[in-house]
């Protein structure tokens, strides 16, 4: 965490820089909307697929259910990988 007087400073060179240089902040702004959204995307196929896993299973049989669980690892290992990389 910063202390009160690098925050300010921070911003202002936040500030500076946002006004010097406009297009890069609007690159920025267009790159960061792209990982929240295929962050929620993620997020929503790992509801969906665990949510529909057991009725595949029951209606589909075990091994459409076994493929479930593997598209599932699968995603729950891109979906650690993209929150890991955010921090």
């Amino acid at each position: 965490m910063l202390s009160k007087e690098d925050q300010r400073r921070f911003d202002e060179i936040t500030r500076q820089l946002r006004e010097s240089d406009p297009e890069f902040f609007s690159r920025l702004a267009r790159r960061t909307r792209s990982r929240v959204r295929r962050g929620r995307y993620l997020l929503l196929l790992t509801i969906v697929l665990w949510a529909s896993l057991p009725a595949v299973t029951v209606l589909a049989g075990r091994p459409t259910g076994a493929v479930f669980a593997v598209v599932l690892l699968a995603n729950a290992g891109l979906l650690w990988r993209y929150r890991h990389r955010l921090l």
